[in-house]
């Protein structure tokens, strides 16, 4: 019986050392995407472009009237706010992947918070002013410009899939993901999503940011960040540049874009 005792003993002790490895095996699995990235994605360029005409404005600071606003702001203007909110250069600050259960709050691999004034991603309010009450929705589709719909880019092929950009307005947060096609939740029922090519844009709850009604300022909080967690982020997108382009537009009550 002694014998037989110490034998089930082995038994148990290797099989819990088993399910202790498998463990760990899934904890690794689960982080790797983080691994030895360090500090070395740096912003390269970052334009953002309204093209809903007349109905619809933005800026980054407030303003008491409508034909204050712009439809158009350039990477300098975003980047001297930032600068003159947080305290430091956006063009030499590199960003650190971290990750988010809500789109606001950001953490490193080891749970710990992460502040905007680090520089660890980029994090501003944009303003917006319109004419019409309005739904707001992020478009691939082009405007009167001619190329000018969202989209991400880099010379490295993986990197837009490990980028992420938050959008707060008041209670809301939706994320959207370039690497993304369909709708995805998080644990926090915070919404992702992704955009299809410029020619299949259609217009519905699931891109739409934020409701504006007319000539009240409408503040949202823009919040850019290469995830953690996601597995395009390895060392395949170390020291990669990137160009974010960014287009806003107003649709009616039926999600008919607005002219």
């Amino acid at each position: 019986m002694d014998k037989e005792k110490k034998q089930g003993t082995r038994r148990m002790a290797a099989t819990s050392l088993l399910l202790l490895l498998i463990a760990l095996a899934a904890v690794t699995a689960t982080t790797v995407a983080w691994f030895s990235i360090s500090s070395h994605t740096l912003v390269h360029s970052l334009s953002m472009d309204v093209t809903t005409g007349a109905a619809l404005r933005f800026d980054t600071v407030p303003h008491g009237e409508f034909i204050e606003y712009v439809e158009t702001l350039s990477v300098k203007e975003i980047f001297e706010k930032i600068q003159e909110q947080y305290g430091y250069d956006p063009y030499s600050a590199k960003l650190v992947p971290v990750t988010t259960d809500d789109g606001r709050v950001f953490t490193l691999r080891d749970g710990t918070v992460r502040q905007p004034e680090t520089g660890a991603y980029l994090d501003f309010t944009l303003h917006f002013m319109s004419t019409r009450e309005m739904d707001v929705h992020l478009s691939s589709a082009h405007g009167h410009r001619g190329n000018d719909g969202t989209l991400v880019t880099s010379e490295l092929a993986k990197l837009p899939q490990a980028l992420r950009i938050s959008f707060t307005c008041g209670e809301k947060t939706v994320i959207f993901d370039p690497g993304a096609t369909e709708i995805d939740y998080t644990s926090k029922n915070i919404l992702i999503f992704g955009l299809p090519q410029a020619e299949d844009m259609i217009y519905n709850d699931t891109n739409s940011l934020f409701h504006i009604k007319p000539d009240i300022n409408t503040p949202v909080d823009v919040r850019i960040w290469i995830e953690g967690t996601d597995e395009a982020c390895s060392d395949d997108i170390r020291g990669g540049d990137y160009s974010i382009r960014l287009r806003f537009v107003g649709t009616n009550e039926n999600s008919i874009p607005i002219e």
